[in-house]
């Protein structure tokens, strides 16, 4: 039954909201209201009379999932409804079903374990790199030919592709293949020794698990009624599976997205998912979102024209509900202290004239970006703050104080262990560490186990087993609060097992660190205050899945500086964009692929449609690269957003060579020659046929087309 909480939904989406059985797309373009969609869907099915239990929402970060379960109870809609990111949602079903893999047997291909048991660690990228450089060791390559963080992206890939290691050997064909496929296999059984599963394994799991237990899918399917995937355009293949897996036996699936704003294919998003939604879903319901709500009519119009030069999208235009405002204004400056200085001293006068630090932001392609940004507004003195949370989560003494929490919950996690173990330092060296070890695989039982029964290890002195007594001993005391407050037992940790006093007894650098553990022991407080189910294996997978967006603190009265990916999914009233030059935006790495260049544009679009009010553009004619000041050229999507803009700052520069022409000022051109076209972006010459008025050029262009022009009409900018 509708009522008033409905009312100021717009027709579409009221079609949205109040669509219940079968499939659906919501096409949703930036500001429509996408989160006020799914959110009032959530409450128009329990007011149909679907229990909460039933419903299962997903998206991308923890950040999102918050606000949505906030504003859907703010609706009214009771708890008990799942909403969640993807890999929380797979975490909680591998651990509650992980024993099922005992019954598959094979999965995908390969024997990977006889089950996932519940306590197991979640990697992050510094433990998969310590897993994957054992294993090249172990497999007696050489790191410098077989480079682990190479061979970990590649094991990442080919995982986001649900292809695993027994699965890639059987195919490999090649030296480097089968070379790869042993340091697969081997890097996926040090991560069974440790019960752990990187990030990818939570999502590969979770598909093989329910493709391959048709009593887990129906057992889900039948929980999880309805299904809301959010961001769906951003989905990687796995993702893709699960999704498809869950809703199979009902068919209620909705997913909302935007083609134009997929920005992940580089860890393995396709967006062919969105696109074809309604091939894998025959009689799914389509719904466009085209209404803006967010952003000024000449903020938005930019953004159509850019967007137009993608060809895979589906089409939409962006209508905006608000005055055209102020004009997008695109600033070159003569190097990026001059851009970085200049950016400040705009935002001060909007300071001055009250606006709010919080509702401005400078995007980026790169985080090396920030450092002339920071050094402008340190010696103007506005406060910011840079939007790179993941790194809290990877300072030393943080990662010591959860490595601590993952061995109370996973002895078996010999990663963490074995950074504890001398951590302070305690006595406890490689040695006895190496003899401990032996002792535990002649018994075939883990490290940590091995380190219990270390009195009747005939190989260590007395005193050593006297220091690993004490250390056990603390473990095992720690353990007694594993169910309490997380605080709490946070705060034990860092007290008792003596890196407080290590910390703080050092120099400045060090009480810094028990600093940061001291935020660490205030956010764990928060944590037990707000999480529906508080517990230390939840805690950990919370900071195990945090993501940079997630770090972003929206009541802080500062600037926010962050990378046009980490913006995604936000919103500021005054938007900074620099370092629009080629080889940045688009990136050096998009110049060869149409489909990477495609993504480039994407991502720009994205940051162009986080701006509500006002949007500022910037580019530089020299950035120091690697110590050198270089010359830039400027982006080409500046001339794909249909302002008045051409280059002309850059006359002396870029103007046509009228002396070199032919018939009255046609130019000539020589192979191999920089030019820019106003619709193809930036190319190099490959021939040029001097037929004096009609003479022609042919042009490889950066996206990858080779045209034949007429000089005379082409309007090419030499370079």
């Amino acid at each position: 039954m509708q009522d008033a909480r409905y009312d100021e939904l717009t027709p579409a989406q009221r079609q949205a909201v109040f669509h219940v059985e079968g499939p659906l797309l919501v096409l949703a373009g930036p500001g429509s209201g996408k989160t006020r969609v799914i959110t009032h869907r959530i409450a128009a099915l329990i007011d149909s009379g679907v229990r909460p239990y039933n419903i299962c929402a997903i998206t991308f970060t923890n950040k999102a999932a918050n606000e949505m379960r906030q504003r859907a109870v703010g609706l009214g809609a009771s708890g008990g409804a799942h909403i969640s990111t993807f890999h929380s949602l797979c975490v909680r079903i591998l651990r509650q079903y992980g024993r099922y893999f005992s019954r598959l047997g094979s999965v995908g291909g390969d024997v990977r374990r006889s089950e996932v048991r519940g306590n197991f660690s979640i990697y992050n990228q510094s433990d998969q790199s310590r897993c994957v450089k054992q294993a090249v060791k172990e497999c007696e390559l050489d790191a410098k030919n077989f480079a682990p963080g190479r061979m970990l992206e590649a094991i990442s890939t080919l995982k986001n592709k649900l292809i695993d290691a027994g699965s890639f050997e059987s195919g490999a064909d090649d030296f480097f293949r089968k070379t790869l496929a042993r340091i697969y296999s081997r890097y996926q059984a040090i991560l069974n020794e440790h019960n752990a599963l990187d990030f990818d394994d939570l999502l590969m799991d979770a598909a093989f698990l329910l493709e391959g237990s048709s009593e887990v899918r129906s057992e889900l399917g039948k929980r999880f009624r309805f299904l809301l995937v959010d961001e769906y355009q951003d989905t990687n293949h796995a993702q893709y599976r699960i999704a498809k897996a869950l809703a199979s036996g009902h068919g209620n699936i909705c997913v909302t997205g935007d083609p134009d704003q997929s920005i992940y294919r580089w860890r393995g998003a396709d967006i062919s998912n969105i696109l074809a939604f309604e091939e894998d879903w025959p009689d799914a319901s389509v719904v466009k979102l085209e209404e803006n709500f967010r952003s000024t009519a000449n903020i938005l119009a930019a953004a159509d024209k850019l967007i137009s030069f993608n060809e895979r999208r589906k089409e939409k235009k962006l209508v905006s509900t608000k005055p055209a405002g102020r004009q997008v204004s695109i600033n070159v400056f003569e190097d990026e202290s001059e851009e970085a200085q200049w950016i400040a001293r705009q935002i001060k006068d909007l300071q001055e004239q009250g606006r709010p630090l919080s509702e401005v932001a400078v995007f980026y392609r790169v985080n090396a970006m920030s450092r002339s940004l920071e050094e402008a507004f340190i010696r103007h003195k506005i406060a910011y703050q840079v939007v790179r949370g993941v790194e809290f989560y990877n300072r030393k003494e943080i990662r010591d104080v959860l490595a601590y929490l993952r061995v109370l919950v996973n002895p078996a996690d010999e990663v963490a262990l074995l950074r504890i173990i001398n951590t302070p330092t305690r006595g406890i060296g490689k040695t006895t560490i190496e003899r401990v070890r032996q002792f535990a695989a002649s018994d075939n039982i883990g490290l940590f186990e091995g380190l219990k029964r270390a009195a009747g290890i005939d190989t260590l002195s007395k005193a050593s087993r006297a220091r690993i007594a004490v250390f056990v001993d603390l473990i095992e005391g720690f353990k007694k609060d594993i169910d309490g407050s997380v605080a709490v037992l946070v705060e034990r940790v860092f007290v008792e097992s003596g890196l407080e006093r290590w910390l703080q007894g050092g120099d400045v650098q060090g009480q810094d660190a028990a600093e940061n553990v001291g935020e660490l022991i205030s956010g764990a407080r928060l944590y037990d205050a707000e999480a529906q189910e508080p517990g230390l294996l939840a805690y950990l997978q919370q900071t195990a899945l945090f993501s940079d967006t997630d770090a972003y603190d929206s009541s802080s009265e500062r600037v926010a500086f962050m990378t046009l990916h980490a913006a995604k999914g936000l919103e500021f009233e005054e938007v900074f964009i620099v370092g629009l030059e080629d080889g940045l935006l688009p990136h050096e790495k998009s110049s060869d692929d149409e489909d990477d260049l495609e993504e480039e544009r994407r991502l720009f679009f994205v940051g162009v449609t986080r701006a509500k009010s006002g949007l500022n553009l910037s580019y530089v004619r020299y950035r120091t690269f690697r110590g050198q000041l270089l010359r830039t050229i400027p982006s080409e999507f500046l001339f794909e957003l249909g302002l008045d803009f051409d280059g002309s700052e850059e006359v002396d520069e870029y103007a046509y060579d009228q002396s070199d022409g032919f018939g009255g000022g046609v130019a000539s051109f020589r192979p191999g020659q920089l030019v820019r076209h106003k619709t193809f972006g930036i190319g190099t010459v490959k021939e040029f046929v001097d037929m004096g008025e009609n003479s022609v050029v042919v042009v490889r262009f950066t996206a990858g087309q080779t045209k034949t022009l007429m000089v005379k009409y082409a309007g090419l900018l030499k370079l």
